[in-house]
């Protein structure tokens, strides 16, 4: 590992990680992202000394910040060389340390009530998502539909914006070497890590993230799915600029939504903003966003007032679409 870095910031690096709370700090991250609380509690220390720890590991770019509601959540610097030095000192740690052993054990602990609480919370809200699916053909159809746009071909880095409970990922994430799932919504990515972990998938990486800022790479993502999430933002055409960016030269996106409609009670008891996209429309986005071949799939509702679900396959060639058709 060759890793440069001027006298300020190895000093600032040596400062963040030289005390034994904040090492532990980041072999805990290196799980996955945390709540102070939780942090709280597998240290058993307060929240004002854990809070500190976290301060001056973020000011040494070790550690992001990442507010949801009323929790604040922290995760592991997603890359660059302060990333090359979190996992080469977590690299040299005696795997059998008791006192990582411990937080292990006690972080067991935490993981285990919270996905108790996301079952509770999926069950308690099942009939929301059950009221909108009786509105338009079967999620297996929509499914099968989504598998053939997305073609035969072995997908290198999937990136699935919106995560929701991850289902995308268990569809797709079988046939890639790599996925990452992002989503607002903590209390989603708990049951999509569960839904995953259960579907034996070991290559996805779930973050916390917003749609309109994802900080992910240019051009990085042979495959870019967003299901069910436009019609929910204010900016959906800043979403489709956001997910194209990511898209490199060969990949593609598939986007998946309603066609325009009437239902209004979705506004108010499901938060939608949008009330579907015409082909017009997503077609203008997704060619000011650099992907101007579009293929498009229609399917048709079980029930004369329902929803009609599209499937827009964008990429920035013919040939992409042809292969995914």
């Amino acid at each position: 590992m060759i890793v440069k870095f001027a006298t300020k910031q190895i000093v600032e690096l040596l400062r963040a990680t030289g005390e034994p709370s904040r090492l532990r700090i980041l072999a805990l991250l290196a799980r996955e992202e945390l709540a102070v609380l939780e942090l709280c509690r597998v240290l058993d220390q307060s929240q004002p000394r854990v809070s500190r720890h976290l301060k001056l590991l973020a000011e040494a770019n070790l550690v992001e910040r990442f507010p949801d509601g009323a929790w604040v959540f922290y995760r592991l610097t997603g890359s660059g060389r302060e990333r090359e030095v979190i996992d080469y000192l977590l690299s040299q740690v005696d795997p059998g340390d008791t006192v990582l052993a411990h937080d292990r054990s006690r972080l067991d602990g935490v993981l285990t009530e919270r996905a108790s609480a996301a079952r509770t919370y999926f069950a308690e809200n099942a009939t929301r998502w059950d009221e909108i699916r009786s509105l338009y053909v079967s999620d297996a159809d929509v499914e099968d539909a989504i598998v053939q746009v997305s073609g035969e071909r072995r997908i290198r880095r999937l990136v699935d914006l919106g995560s929701g409970t991850g289902r995308m990922l268990t569809l797709l994430g079988p046939r890639a070497a790599q996925a990452v799932g992002l989503d607002l919504s903590q209390q989603m990515l708990n049951i999509a890590r569960r839904n995953t972990t259960e579907a034996g998938l070991a290559n996805v990486e779930l973050r916390h993230g917003d749609i309109l800022d994802t900080r992910l790479a240019d051009a990085t993502a042979d495959l870019v799915v967003v299901h069910q999430v436009l019609h929910y933002l204010g900016d959906p055409a800043a979403a489709v600029r956001e997910a194209s960016r990511l898209v490199a030269a060969d990949g593609r996106l598939i986007i998946v939504d309603f066609a325009p409609h009437k239902h209004e009670f979705l506004r108010e008891a499901h938060q939608h903003r949008r009330l579907g996209f015409s082909d017009e429309e997503m077609a203008r986005w997704l060619t000011e966003a650099g992907l101007p071949h579009l293929a498009l799939t229609s399917l048709p509702p079980n029930r004369s007032d329902g929803l009609t679900v599209k499937i827009w396959a964008a990429a920035r060639t013919p040939d992409e679409l042809r292969i995914a058709a």
